[in-house]
């Protein structure tokens, strides 16, 4: 599996055309929104704080524009920039249509320049875009349009920028139950990211910043959490701890115990022990998890709660379940959470089941 993960990003380029890829049209519906007792590989679930994408990365889920210099001085090259910084404010503002057509006037100016870098930036954008609405087809084909791109360039295969779409790309195959390509998408961005921390590990500070250092252990993170969440899904739940322990390490040491990020992961890893029967463990985490969540005013508390309050339910400390659940369902209708809302209103629903069944 190793060798098909290694061979991954060149088999993948190839299955685009290297000269101007066409430009599949998306159909644009509603996107979904999950909750966090989803399998983590629902492409259009609504979107929590987890990883920072790496500072100035071509390809960070919605980032800058730092591929281009802020005093260009070509107007088409202005005007390409301009194109992006709209369709990136329309796509945050949840107008998609609008951003798909911004950003195909962008594609289009970018292949009259010639302009490489404004092509990649735009694909992996409209590839964003596709991702968000759920379009999982559309959006590996601009992905792998990305990709190819990138390849047919000075771009390396470890590059951080590569290595966030192969990323992507799994994500897509985990959720399209494409289970070797996924597990090979996976295992293809774990294994280059450890093996370029341990060559960067004793760089000094001339030759690599630490920003950059830390950068590429976050997108280990991202990694790891995001085959933890696959792992989880189809039940190789001791795997799934693994993963999940790799990364909040990570989040921990680089972030903090006490970001954002690292909260959730703490709350995820309860989660996995608390499905394989790990109870006290579990509970002693998911406890620490929403204590942290607290103190730190977590936008997602009431997930957190919500993940703890299922534990006590399987505990079958079922009194203490529902208090948990209650304040987890206020504080979810306050943030306008609906599908928060539904779930924990399904979940007061068994835990009133269970309590009659016991009595």
């Amino acid at each position: 599996m190793a060798a098909v993960a290694g061979a991954l990003p060149r088999a993948l380029s190839r299955l685009c055309p290297r000269r101007r890829p066409a430009l599949p049209r998306p159909a644009w519906t509603a996107a979904h929104r999950g909750h966090r007792g989803d399998s983590g590989t629902g492409t259009a679930g609504r979107a929590r704080p987890r990883w920072a994408r790496p500072a100035g990365a071509a390809l960070a889920f919605l980032g800058g524009l730092s591929l281009f210099p802020r005093d260009a001085e070509e107007d088409g090259e202005d005007a390409i920039i301009l194109l992006l910084k709209r369709a990136k404010l329309s796509t945050m503002k949840g107008e998609l249509a609008e951003a798909e057509q911004l950003l195909h006037q962008a594609l289009r100016r970018a292949h009259q320049q010639e302009n490489r870098q404004a092509i990649i930036y735009t694909y992996s954008m409209m590839g964003n875009v596709a991702y968000m609405q759920g379009q999982l087809d559309n959006a590996e084909k601009l992905y792998k349009a990305t990709m190819s791109y990138m390849l047919a360039g000075d771009t390396k295969e470890d590059d951080n920028a590569v290595l966030e779409v192969s990323l992507k790309l799994a994500s897509i195959y985990a959720a399209q139950k494409q289970h070797k390509l996924a597990v090979a998408g996976y295992q293809f961005c774990i294994l280059t990211l450890e093996e370029k921390i341990a060559k960067q590990k004793d760089l000094p500070e001339d030759v690599l910043s630490a920003e950059e250092k830390a950068n590429t252990q976050l997108l280990l993170g991202m990694s790891l959490d995001s085959y933890g969440r696959y792992l989880l899904n189809i039940n190789e739940l001791s795997a799934a701890q693994k993963m999940y322990e790799k990364a909040l390490q990570i989040s921990s040491d680089v972030q903090g115990e006490t970001h954002p990020q690292s909260v959730v992961l703490l709350s995820d890893l309860a989660t996995v022990l608390d499905a394989q029967g790990c109870y006290e463990e579990a509970l002693a985490l998911s406890r620490r998890a929403a204590q942290l969540a607290r103190h730190t005013q977590h936008p997602e508390e009431h997930m957190v709660l919500s993940n703890l309050a299922a534990i006590l339910m399987h505990k079958e400390d079922f009194l203490q379940a529902k208090q948990v659940y209650k304040e987890a369902l206020k504080q979810a209708q306050q943030k306008g959470d609906a599908a928060s809302v539904q779930h924990i209103q399904e979940e007061l629903a068994e835990l009133a089941k269970r309590r009659k069944g016991s009595k």
